[in-house]
C-alpha cells in the first residue's frame, strides 16, 4: 500500500487534506515547506537569521515585511535587508566607500539616481516590479518611490553595512540611528 501523508479513511471514500493550489499564502501542509516542517511565523522569520544556513522566500518576506528595513540575514561577507518606502519617501542620498549594493524591486514604482559626486546624479532611471539595481561602492545614490502604493524591495550589501539584527521601523529611526554612530 501507498504511503499518503495527510490521508483520512471514511467508510465511503479516502481523502488527503492537502490543498491543490495555495494562492500565494504559506503552506501549512508541507513538511518541507519555510525550512524544513517549521510552521509560518512572520516574526520569527523577519529577524536576522545570519550568519547560519537559511532558506527563504524572499517574495513573500518581502510582502510581510511593514519596517522602513529589516535585516534579513548578515554574515561575515554580505547582508540581506528588506526595505519598505512609503508613497513619497526615499532612501536618502547616500554612498557606501566600501560597500558594493545590490537592491531588487518587488513591488511598486520609483526613480534611482546615481552619480561619481554628491550634486551630479547623472545616471537616472524608472524602477518597478522585477527590477534590479546595481550600486558600486563608491557611488552616490538615491532611491524615490513615485507611486501610490509602498515600494517593496530587498537589499543585498557586500561587505555587510548595518549591524546584525537591525530593524528600523520607520526611516527617521534610520536616519536618527546613523546620525548616533557617525557621532561615536
Amino acid at each position: 500500500m501507498y504511503y499518503a501523508p495527510y490521508m483520512h479513511q471514511y467508510p465511503q471514500f479516502n481523502y488527503a487534506t492537502a490543498p491543490m493550489y495555495n494562492y500565494g499564502m504559506p503552506s501549512f501542509y508541507s513538511p518541507y515547506a519555510y525550512g524544513g516542517g517549521q510552521v509560518w511565523n512572520y516574526e520569527e522569520r523577519l529577524t536576522d537569521h545570519g550568519p547560519q544556513p537559511y532558506v527563504v522566500n524572499i517574495e513573500e518576506a518581502i510582502k510581510q515585511n511593514q519596517s522602513y528595513r529589516t535585516a534579513l540575514w548578515t554574515g561575515k561577507h554580505l547582508q540581506v535587508t528588506l526595505m519598505n518606502l512609503k508613497p513619497g519617501e526615499d532612501i536618502g542620498l547616500e554612498m557606501h566607500p566600501n560597500v558594493d549594493q545590490f537592491l531588487r524591486v518587488e513591488q511598486g514604482h520609483g526613480i534611482v539616481q546615481m552619480g561619481d559626486h554628491k550634486n551630479h546624479l547623472n545616471f537616472v532611471r524608472d524602477v518597478s516590479d522585477d527590477d534590479a539595481i546595481i550600486i558600486p561602492a563608491g557611488q552616490w545614490h538615491n532611491l524615490t518611490n513615485t507611486g501610490t502604493v509602498p515600494l517593496k524591495l530587498y537589499s543585498i550589501y557586500a561587505p555587510p553595512n548595518h549591524p546584525f539584527g537591525t530593524v528600523h521601523l520607520t526611516k527617521a529611526e534610520a536616519e536618527e540611528e546613523e546620525h548616533h554612530h557617525q557621532r561615536n
